[in-house]
């Protein structure tokens, strides 16, 4: 016979809603959740201001082009019922960043489909590989890259091509393949009655399916992709809105795209921007001239860049003190307190982050705090250039000992001065690498998220990068920082750039090299840096470089980190 609880249970069982096994209290509430997916802010955005200014772009035939969000929503549709009719799911795309881009981020989604968007700048073999591996069954092309996929189309030929003209032509006959896939998606909803939103099934999903295959960049080996999840993006790009400051109470956010939106998704920014109903400014190129004349004209509140692209800023002759603030989120590679220094006088506020592809970019922020403004300017700009503490949505992050057997996770002290791995944790991690269980397992030994950078962990809990840990050189017993060495040596009065690495050393197993950009007008020789080094700079003696080499560039990657392995290939060859 049963006890007095479980005629209870059974009681309010018929009197309470069906049970679901998965719910902890034993009862669909269901209701109380929904699936988190970014692709719901677009709509959202042209719901409740369709005529708010979403895209601002200069096209391919030069002319200005701007797009209220009803626009931006209603072409995102078009192409969305588009592949919906063709049954196109897996959707690569090899472009810039033009409004194409951006209305393909939200129409391939909201189709049921996956982005698998490429660096354009890659081989044309590394090209390939990543839209095969990724099984893709058509891709989005600005007209400008069409060659690059010559030899994909030959053993591709099923692939469907969808050709972007970057034109202000939206149709007619000059409108171009991008343009007619829109207008042809809007007549087959008309056709099916009209339904839009609703009829794409967007508030369907499940949040932790697959959204995106961005790439990493394949420096070493094949590229490989990142599974990026509904979730994971959405609340990436929530935290971007925080952290990088892109709600306003009166006004809208002005975000200029110096960013490639390849990268990491743009580092959700795509979504973030949208999410707030800010304006897109699309480049199609980093044009230094532009891009001042953008900020001076336009009134820009926010753009993202490496370290590079804002060095390079900093030195064009249009930059001058703006009148108005603009916050820049600055990651890729670690930058230097001189650079944050020259970016504050031009008010060009930065704000450090600090990720990987792997985490949606950025993942971690250095946070200032207000007793930093009555610190010694350089002491002010050296805690700002650290990588600082995870995001809010994420978990914090831990430096962990890196001499340990794998999968044990041991922190190191925080003492800023233990050098350790710096690994993450929690709902901005990807998913996995797509197709490739062994490297995703060890991406994950121990159930972190393992970088690969080298840090310490400072006793107020941040983290401050010390290099790759293949790019720390052993000199003599001491460990040398590239990325250290590199922010002294930008300190010279003529110095651009620099670029550290490790040459062999009979005496010492190794020593630094520098190699050297210089400002546009001045002039250095090797010789002069180097007593620079020795005799005016805080660079210790062990590290002043020996070798100092003056180029006209440095090489980088998409994203405008140093090339270190073509440095590394520079050494051993000798040539360039």
């Amino acid at each position: 016979m049963s006890g007095p609880t479980s005629r209870i249970k059974s009681l309010l069982g018929h009197l309470g809603p069906a049970k679901d096994s998965k719910s902890p209290v034993g009862y669909d509430h269901s209701h109380h959740i929904h699936h988190l997916s970014p692709t719901f802010f677009l709509e959202r955005a042209a719901a409740i201001e369709p005529d708010a200014l979403a895209i601002y772009h200069v096209t391919a035939n030069n002319k200005e082009v701007r797009r209220m969000y009803s626009e931006f929503a209603d072409r995102a549709k078009g192409l969305a019922y588009y592949l919906r009719k063709h049954g196109l799911k897996r959707v690569g795309v090899l472009a810039t960043n033009t409004p194409a881009f951006l209305e393909s981020i939200f129409g391939i989604v909201a189709a049921g489909g996956v982005i698998v968007p490429v660096n354009y700048r890659l081989k044309p073999d590394d090209i390939s590989y990543i839209f095969d591996f990724a099984e893709v069954d058509s891709i989005i092309v600005d007209q400008e890259y069409l060659s690059i996929l010559d030899d994909f189309k030959k053993s591709h030929p099923k692939v469907s091509l969808i050709v972007d003209l970057d034109t202000n032509v939206t149709e007619g006959k000059n409108c171009g393949p991008f343009n007619e896939a829109v207008l042809e998606g809007i007549e087959y909803d008309r056709a099916q009655g009209g339904k839009g939103w609703e009829g794409l099934g967007t508030h369907d999903i499940h949040e932790d399916d697959m959204i995106a295959i961005p790439f990493t960049s394949g420096t070493t080996s094949r590229p490989k992709g990142c599974v990026y999840t509904h979730r994971g993006a959405y609340l990436a790009a929530m935290a971007n809105v925080v952290e990088s400051g892109l709600n306003f109470d009166y006004g809208r956010a002005k975000y200029l795209w110096t960013l490639p939106m390849f990268h990491a998704m743009g580092w959700t920014f795509p979504w973030a921007i949208t999410a707030v109903r800010g304006t897109h400014y699309c480049l199609r190129k980093v044009d230094y001239p532009l891009i001042w004349r953008l900020l001076k004209e336009e009134g820009i509140t926010h753009f993202n860049a490496a370290p590079t692209v804002n060095t390079l800023l900093c030195a064009s002759k249009e930059a001058e003190r703006l009148p108005q603030a603009v916050r820049v989120t600055v990651a890729a590679s670690p930058p230097t307190a001189h650079l944050f220094e020259q970016m504050s006088n031009l008010n060009l506020h930065p704000i450090h982050v600090y990720g990987l592809t792997e985490t949606y970019g950025p993942i971690t922020k250095g946070y200032p705090m207000a007793h930093w403004d009555s610190l010694p300017r350089k002491e002010k700009y050296d805690k700002m250039a650290r990588q600082g503490h995870g995001f809010l949505t994420s978990l914090p992050i831990r430096v962990i000992k890196p001499d340990q057997p794998e999968g044990v996770l041991i922190d190191v002290a925080k003492d800023g001065k233990e050098i350790g791995e710096i690994v993450f944790f929690g709902n901005i991690c990807c998913k996995g690498y797509y197709k490739d269980p062994e490297a995703t397992k060890k991406m994950f030994a121990g159930g972190a998220l393992h970088s690969g950078d080298l840090a310490v962990w400072h006793p107020d809990g941040s983290a401050q990068i010390q290099d790759r840990a293949k790019d720390i050189i052993i000199s003599g017993g001491e460990n040398i920082s590239s990325v250290a060495l590199e922010a002294m040596l930008v300190q010279h009065p003529d110095v651009l750039e620099a670029g550290v690495v490790a040459v062999p050393d009979e005496q010492w197993g190794e020593r630094p090299k520098a190699y050297l950009t210089v400002k546009e007008g001045k002039s250095v020789q090797p010789r002069d840096v180097i007593d620079w080094a020795k005799h005016q700079s805080a660079i210790s003696k062990f590290m002043i470089p020996r070798e100092v080499e003056i180029i006209k560039e440095l090489p980088k990657t998409s994203t405008g980190k140093i090339q270190k392995n073509v440095l590394r290939q520079w050494v051993k060859t000798g040539k360039k």
